[in-house]
């Protein structure tokens, strides 16, 4: 695992990308790291879905919901997919829902908020391209660590000099 996110930032400073302070805890797991995976959506949680429904061992994905407030990205039945396939964590800009069932998964979980209205599936969203969240920037295969302070990421290069 690793210290926390405030040590690793003393570590290698400006190297890493910190997250704007605007994500809650929803999960039970409130530290988590993983290889970043990302997804672009808006309103439409079709390819959370059918990411989280695929393995994610050493995985956090990183959903660019455009901040939406009006729809949730991610409930419990798709958290319990995640679960069972392994995945670290879920980063979310935008909501979930059904977060007292959220709150007892062994899932890493940080949102905006949590709303009780679903998405209608269309199957929109694009995967695999670095996306902008919470004023940074993504990319796929990038290194997320996450805890109770915060959100702060490095590009893989980096992320390798700390674990050698």
């Amino acid at each position: 695992m690793f210290d926390s996110t405030c040590d690793l930032y003393d570590r290698v400073g400006e190297k890493a990308r910190v997250a704007e302070p605007i994500f809650r805890d929803f999960g039970a797991r409130s530290r988590f790291t993983g290889e970043a995976v990302t997804v672009k959506c808006f309103e439409d949680n079709s390819r959370v879905k059918e990411i989280l429904a695929t393995p994610g061992h050493g995985k956090v994905l990183v959903v660019d919901g455009g901040g939406s407030l009006r729809y949730a990205l991610m409930g419990d039945l798709i958290a319990q997919d995640a679960v069972a396939k392994g995945w670290e964590g879920v980063i979310i800009d935008g909501c979930v829902r059904d977060s007292a069932v959220l709150a007892r998964l062994d899932l890493g979980i940080k949102a905006l908020a949590a709303v009780p209205r679903k998405t209608d599936r269309r199957g929109e969203g694009q995967t695999g391209l670095p996306v902008h969240v919470a004023g940074i920037r993504i990319a796929p295969g990038d290194r997320v660590f996450a805890d109770a302070d915060g959100i702060l990421v490095l590009d893989p290069h980096t992320a390798q000099e700390i674990a050698g």
